[in-house]
This record gives structure tokens, sequence and C-alpha cells, in this order.
């Protein structure tokens, strides 16, 4: 009988971030406390921008969006936020979305799945993701429910089970 595998990966949906984002300026332009505080949001390349002209304003539409991320179902562990900068006489944050796993992240999980894993699985880093290999389905399964229980600073996602 074949292997089973599948593999671990750090993806996340551009048009869900975008939805996400959306949603966001949408909710600056009509909530009270965002009136006449130049709050806003907007793709800057491949970087969100946020504006506003108080710290603590740019900080709530940053608090705005990552509760629309979470209810689209996006780990907050892929969006790398920096802190306010002040540019002239407005507060700036600019967000990543981060994706792909690192080669050293890579190895750190598959030293998890060796060393705590069941044993016959094999993990194999293929460029930006992972993939896990094992004889019995009911192993694969281990290894999942063993890396969700685990804190990662990095979002992870289990796809091509077969």
């Amino acid at each position: 009988m074949a292997d089973s595998s599948f593999d671990i990966v750090s993806k996340v949906e551009r048009q869900e971030v975008d939805n996400a984002l959306n949603q966001t300026a949408k909710e600056i332009s009509q909530r009270y406390d965002f009136k006449g505080v130049g709050a806003s949001i907007s793709w800057s390349g491949e970087k969100i921008l946020m504006e506003a002209n108080s710290e603590d304003r740019v900080k709530a539409v940053l608090d705005v969006f990552q509760s629309k991320l979470i209810k689209r179902g996006i780990s907050l562990k892929a969006l790398d936020a920096g802190e306010p900068q002040l540019s002239g006489k407005e507060y700036k944050i600019f967000a990543t979305i981060e994706e792909g796993i690192s080669q050293e992240n890579a190895k750190k999980v598959a030293k998890i799945i060796r060393d705590e894993g069941p044993k016959g699985v094999k993990a194999q880093v293929q460029g930006e993701e992972l993939r896990v290999t094992s004889k019995s389905r009911d192993d694969l399964q281990a290894v999942i429910a063993l890396l969700k229980g685990k804190d990662f600073d990095f979002a992870l996602q289990f796809v091509n089970y077969r």
C-alpha cells in the first residue's frame, strides 16, 4: 500500500485579506469615533498602510482590521504590523502579510515531528512547505494534533491530505 501524506503550508488567501481591508475601510468611514481624524486603510504595493492623525486612532484602525481578519478565518500570526510612526502630521502603521514557512521554521517543525511524533513518520522540507509522509493515516492524524497543540509564531495550514 502507498504511503499517505499531507503538506504543511503557511498561506493566506489574498482575496480574504482584501475583503477584510475593504470592510475595515467601510467601518472607519461610518464610525463616529473616526470622524475628522483622517483615518484610512489601503494597500500600498504589497504592504497595508493605516493612517490617522493620532497614535491612538491609528492603533484603533489596526484593531478593527485585526478583528475583520479573525472573522474571515485568517490567523493574526500571518499579519506583521509595525509600530506607529509619525510622518508629518500623520501617524502611519505599515503591515505585511507573511506567507511561506522559512527554512529555519520548517526545520523546527520537522524536528518536533521527529522527536515527539509517532515512529515511521517522515518530514521533508520542500521549498516553503513541509511534506509529511507515513504508512499509517492514524499517525498523520496524530502529527496534525501534535502540531495544533504547539504554539508557533507563524500560521500553519494542513493541505493535500491523501
